[in-house]
């Protein structure tokens, strides 16, 4: 099981710096110095992934983490792709591959990684929570673990055939996520809390949606605290968050490192007056959506196609506020449409969606847009 000691502060690694030659590109001299920052500060644990960079951020891990520092001197995660293996021979092969990349002989946490609809009976036919709980018997693991992109009521029926097989649980929490009705961070850490599964926090910034808030969401912050940033606020709600072990930050700056680190080095939960200035900022947040949608979900109840109109709306309006060419949006998106919803693609212009929307919004043409960001397959690359 893990061990738990009060608040601590991860490296998310799907975001590191690199030069113009593309996401396989790495600054390793600005990496060492990001990684080294983090290790003298007294922060431990790395989070990589098969297929961050292009299917090359292990190697990078691997590189600068593992082959300067004592292997004791730092805790390792990293992930088993759902969507890339075949059978059960191919998961041994990635495996295999994972602790090459990363110069290692075991993980000190292992996740299934992006665990939705889109995967769960692949992974129940190829028996993927055994394999990982065969590793962990081997040794080559030692704590196992889930991350989720989905709907808490899938969640509450993976944790409650298999989740004896998992140590901890992964999830998206964020106070922008925490009711929206495409993420349901609320509800999906009260299902993690009720069977007793330690959470990872990921997306605690939400790709630094909650780092570039809006002006009113800095004036509500800075009045509260003033000299504090928006990024302290978020990583302070997710950490402040029942059942949460870990949080993780994918960090490209060291301005970023020494902040954070600092955010957790004397962690301060938040109070019952700081999360009142918290749901200020959301406030605000939501009020420059590019799609003014209440989720009232008026527009679903005849909707002939099935299609999630709210779902996707929030979708769009949080990858519209994200920095960068990766949104975990996109994830969510794809998780919806395979189980079993209409793709904002599939809409049949019949209009009945407009005529029963209070917020009058031209649906059909919104729907374009969310089809034209989220079912573009490069947000989707291939090994090479």
């Amino acid at each position: 099981m893990v061990d738990y000691e009060g608040y601590k502060f991860g490296f998310g690694c799907m975001r590191l710096p690199v030069g113009e030659g593309g996401p396989a590109d790495f600054d390793y001299p600005k990496i060492e110095a990001l990684f080294d920052e983090f290790l003298a500060r007294g922060f431990t644990y790395f989070d990589t992934a098969y297929t961050y960079h292009g299917y090359h951020a292990e190697e990078a891990v691997g590189k600068v983490l593992v082959a300067r520092h004592p292997r004791n001197s730092f805790q390792l995660a990293t992930k088993l792709p759902l969507r890339d293996f075949k059978d059960a021979e191919d998961m041994e092969r990635i495996f295999a591959e994972q602790l090459e990349h990363c110069d290692v002989d075991y993980f000190d946490y292992y996740l299934l990684h992006n665990m939705g609809h889109n995967v769960y009976a692949k992974c129940v036919e190829h028996d993927a929570f055994g394999f990982v709980a065969r590793k962990k018997t081997e040794g080559k693991i030692r704590n196992v673990g889930m991350s989720f992109h989905d709907m808490p009521e899938l969640l509450e029926e993976i944790l409650g055939v298999h989740g004896e097989v998992l140590d901890f649980v992964q999830l998206q929490i964020n106070y922008a996520d925490w009711d929206q009705p495409n993420v349901q961070s609320r509800r999906c850490l009260e299902i993690a809390n009720a069977h007793n599964l330690p959470v990872v926090v990921m997306e605690p910034c939400k790709g630094a949606t909650l780092v570039n808030v809006p002006q009113a969401a800095r004036d509500a912050f800075e009045a509260a605290a003033p000299g504090s940033t928006p990024a302290s606020w978020a990583l302070r709600f997710a950490g402040s968050q029942p059942g949460v072990f870990m949080v993780l930050s994918g960090m490209n700056e060291l301005e970023q490192v020494q902040e954070n680190c600092d955010t957790f080095a004397n962690f301060q939960p938040l109070t019952e007056a700081e999360l009142d200035v918290v749901w200020q900022a959301r406030a605000a947040i939501e009020a420059e959506s590019a799609i003014a949608c209440t989720a009232c979900e008026y527009c679903t109840h005849d909707c002939p196609q099935n299609i999630p109109i709210p779902q996707y709306f929030a979708l769009y309006n949080s990858v519209m506020r994200t920095t960068g060419s990766f949104s975990s949006q996109t994830v969510y998106y794809n998780n919806i449409v395979q189980s079993g919803r209409g793709k904002a693609s599939e809409c049949i212009k019949c209009g009945l969606c407009e005529a029963a929307c209070p917020q009058h919004l031209p649906i059909r043409g919104h729907l374009e847009s969310v089809a034209d960001k989220f079912e573009d397959p490069s947000f989707f690359p291939t090994r090479k």
